[in-house]
């Protein structure tokens, strides 16, 4: 038997799972409800586990079906292609991850591609003492602040969704990698699963309302991000080492707070395919 017992995790966001160890093979009925719990509350976490990059996929094959990397980089890389690191670590002088240090602003991950990442997810090796605290904000709360007026003037806009990998990748920057992506979506749509609706927009990604002049866009695109990161949909995870966390692409925006470059930080992370292109509600 897979027991296992489940709470909100804040009045924002996400549900904490206790009494798993994702080691272990989940019966399907188990693997069925976490990925409705998943569905509901945006991000799950599981705490206290013992995962290795080898058994990390498997641990997380509830949330679907499991994506490679595939852009360029100058980091050294490991074997499992589905899964990296997010880490500040450099071995013989060349770092050993991604994303390896300063904060970062809200996103959704790979929003400018066509079918955007279903769910991502990380699991916490070595954390620093103070901060890279993840930030989670929730997209349908995000929506249900919007006074009516406003749900009315958006709905049907869509808006471009641009990302640029060297931004984050400071290596790649100074050996003049670049890899640009752009995608258009709807700035609101009716989740596949929960059919909630939910604002789709975030401050590093969203880069123009199309069809308004870019003044306009630009005013109102910052009008609808005070909505997006409101207090009172974000939870800030602090994380421990053994945390697994899975979050929901397409109803949460995410962030990442600074720490001290002279400390380390490694996590593992994966992502699962998109299989829902947004269409307007």
């Amino acid at each position: 038997m897979n027991d296992f017992s489940f709470s909100a995790l804040s009045p924002a966001i996400g549900v904490l799972v206790e009494g798993l160890d994702l080691r272990r093979p989940l019966e399907p009925a188990v693997a069925a409800r976490l990925y409705d719990l998943f569905n509901e509350y945006a991000i799950l976490i599981v705490r206290g586990q013992s995962l290795t990059e080898s058994t990390l996929g498997s641990a997380a094959a509830w949330l679907g079906t499991l994506e490679r990397r595939g852009r360029p980089s100058t980091v050294l890389r490991e074997d499992n292609s589905f899964i990296t690191k997010v880490s500040n670590i450099r071995e013989n002088g060349r770092l050993i991850g991604s994303l390896p240090d300063g904060e970062m602003l809200f996103h959704a991950d790979n929003s400018f591609k066509e079918f955007p990442n279903r769910s991502s997810f990380l699991y916490a090796v070595e954390i620093p003492s103070i901060g890279g605290n993840t930030l989670f904000a929730n997209l349908y709360k995000a929506y249900e602040l919007l006074p009516a007026e406003l749900k009315e003037r958006i709905a049907g806009m869509k808006a471009l969704q641009f990302y640029d990998y060297s931004t984050y990748e400071k290596d790649a920057r100074v050996a003049g990698i670049s890899n640009t992506r752009q995608a258009s979506h709807p700035l609101v749509f009716s989740h596949p699963h929960t059919k909630q609706k939910v604002l789709y927009c975030n401050r590093l990604m969203t880069k123009a309302i199309e069809g308004l002049p870019e003044g306009e866009s630009r005013r109102l695109l910052d009008e609808l991000l005070t909505y997006a990161e409101h207090s009172s949909v974000i939870y800030e995870h602090r994380w421990r080492p053994g945390d697994f966390l899975a979050w929901d692409n397409l109803s949460s925006n995410h962030a990442r707070t600074d720490f001290s470059a002279s400390e380390r930080r490694l996590l593992l992370r994966g992502t699962t395919k998109g299989d829902y292109r947004p269409q307007a509600a």
